[in-house]
């Protein structure tokens, strides 16, 4: 009785590749169509489910970033040959691909739902936690700082728009909820007690650097500090998540984003006895020009 296991549990084995095979053969041949579709430019909001949390109006939006990520892609991209992770009905494909002229790893989620299948996000921060396997663990994989960086200040600036500016703004109106976010009086005591070193107006305009740059993972250029001018340029997060983040354009629009920017460096700057000139170029990089108050 016993010599029928090592048959039984073979014949189990055996089921379980030809299963584990098909499914294979079933997710590449849906990356397969799918990757032809995008090449083509022919991928439409019907094909595309997003997550339930998101809702069906981030359609549009999710098409254009695949004709952005289309437009983009180099000819190497489309023979790429995915790592592919199957989580019940939601397929993960994980490829490089040319971004920015750069390139970078995308992990695109699809679903399956018996012959058809549907796109459901796009992302290109993605941590391996799958991966942890001997417990207890203390040590958990990571993704590099940049991202981290990215991470933070997309769960940051989600936070502010999404439960203070936008809740605030419905019930009690714009300036309501600009007023909120002012917080130009504790940021210039931040600066005058962090670098006591120079005088309190000059400390401000360090340590407006050293922060955006240090602590929150901008691109900062001081490009001008004397007594009563100071000239900044900054490369921020803020309106890069405005482009990239699929959450942030269908609820907010640039306007009043730009709005929380200004209303935020404004504040800081009036505080620190500054007049505040914003410039912006096509590609929302900020120029503060900064005039000491009479």
């Amino acid at each position: 009785m016993n010599q029928r296991f090592p048959v039984l549990f073979g014949a189990a084995y055996l089921t379980l590749f030809c299963f584990n095979d098909a499914c294979g053969q079933d997710d590449l041949r849906i990356w397969q169509d799918f990757i032809g579709r995008l090449k083509a430019g022919t991928m439409t909001t019907e094909q595309i489910r997003p997550l339930a949390e998101l809702g069906d109006r981030y359609k549009p939006v999710l098409l254009g970033y695949l004709d952005s990520v289309r437009a983009q892609a180099s000819p190497d991209d489309w023979a790429a040959q995915p790592e592919i992770i199957r989580v019940e009905d939601r397929i993960q494909y994980i490829v490089p691909w040319t971004a920015n002229r750069q390139k970078v790893t995308y992990c695109f989620s699809l679903l399956s739902e018996g012959a058809r299948w549907y796109f459901q996000h796009l992302e290109s921060i993605f941590i391996r936690l799958d991966t942890v396997a001997n417990l207890p663990a203390t040590k958990f994989p990571d993704i590099a700082e940049h991202m981290k960086l990215w991470a933070r200040e997309e769960m940051y600036w989600s936070f502010v728009v999404l439960n203070v500016y936008l809740p605030v703004a419905r019930e009690r109106g714009k300036n309501a909820a600009l007023n909120m976010l002012r917080d130009g009086g504790g940021y210039f005591v931040g600066a005058r007690t962090w670098v006591p070193f120079v005088p309190p107006h000059k400390a401000f305009v360090l340590y407006l650097c050293w922060e955006q740059a240090n602590l929150r993972g901008n691109e900062v250029t001081l490009l001008k500090l004397e007594e009563s001018e100071a000239i900044v340029r900054l490369n921020t997060h803020f309106f890069a998540l405005y482009s990239v983040a699929a959450h942030m354009k269908p609820v907010i629009s640039l306007d009043d984003y730009k709005q929380i920017f200004e209303t935020i460096w404004q504040d800081r700057a009036s505080n620190a006895g500054w007049l505040l000139n914003i410039q912006y170029s096509p590609a929302y990089e900020a120029t503060f020009h900064l005039t000491r108050k009479n």
